[in-house]
């Protein structure tokens, strides 16, 4: 299986099948998802790996009308509210602060150390893991989804719709439904581009040789978003994206503090 922009795989299943065909859907069918499949998906999650056994996720399904309006409203993107099926995935070391408070440890004292940044790091990535896990699921199973890490564009404001205790902090939103559009699958830099053996190579320009092509192939992507134009070059978009005031106006370490953790330890 390939497309015009993506090597072919010499070893193919299902489950393969599944992720090469994965892709960002934004509009849904108004079906609701059965609570079977829920159950599936949310099983699905909890068997993701998870650094040190700690299970430090957690995620929100937020079913509430007017709790979904205000999740899209902070993600600036009408399809939030609009799935038949919406999380958000947390990274949670409040249930464990817990279960180590019942054990005897003073969780507001420097012996803590679920707080600190390597926690905070590890407990992100398994609440990502997680939702990749659902992800993979539910595309195997027909649906669509879409991440949503619009949703960070105002991480306190999704603190307190949700009423994220502390040593919590939200990670992605994804969303969930049975697929009424169908985009094109998007280009994927070629595996030279990100895939290195033993260092990372002292010769950037090696790296970028592919770059004039792949700008090519990108440049052809129609996005469902804006029909009428095709997509800037993957080195135009990234250029822009360099010097973008916005990514200065989500600073985690602020809220993180918020939440009780110490990223500077």
């Amino acid at each position: 299986m390939s497309d015009s922009s993506t090597e072919p795989v010499a070893v193919t299943n299902p489950v393969i099948e599944a992720l090469l065909q994965r892709r960002s859907i934004r509009k849904f069918k108004l079906n609701p998802i059965a609570e079977d499949v829920i159950a599936t998906l949310e099983t699905v999650a909890q068997h993701a790996a998870s650094s040190e056994y700690l299970s430090d996720w957690s995620a929100i399904r937020v079913t509430d009308g007017s709790l979904r309006e205000r999740m899209a409203q902070i993600g600036n993107q009408h399809y939030i509210g609009e799935a038949p099926l919406l999380y958000v995935f947390v990274l949670d070391e409040h249930r464990n602060a817990a279960i180590a408070a019942r054990g005897g440890v003073d969780v507001h004292s420097d012996d803590f150390t679920l707080n600190t940044s390597y926690r905070f790091s590890q407990a992100q990535n398994d609440a990502v893991l997680a939702l990749h896990a659902m992800e993979t699921a539910a595309n195997s199973l027909g649906l669509g989804c879409v991440y949503l890490g619009s949703l960070l564009n105002d991480a306190q404001a999704v603190i307190d719709a949700l009423h994220l205790p502390e040593y919590t902090y939200p990670v992605l939103g994804l969303a969930i439904g049975e697929p009424d559009q169908t985009p094109e699958l998007k280009p994927r830099m070629p595996r030279s581009m990100q895939f290195f053996d033993n260092a990372y190579p002292a010769d950037i320009d090696t790296v970028l040789e592919p770059l004039r092509d792949f700008d090519a192939v990108v440049h052809q992507y129609y996005d469902l978003r804006h029909t009428e134009r095709p997509v800037d070059a993957f080195s135009t978009q990234t250029t822009t994206k360099a010097t973008d005031p916005s990514n200065l106006t989500k600073s985690v370490g602020p809220i993180a503090r918020g939440q009780g953790f110490t990223l500077d330890r």
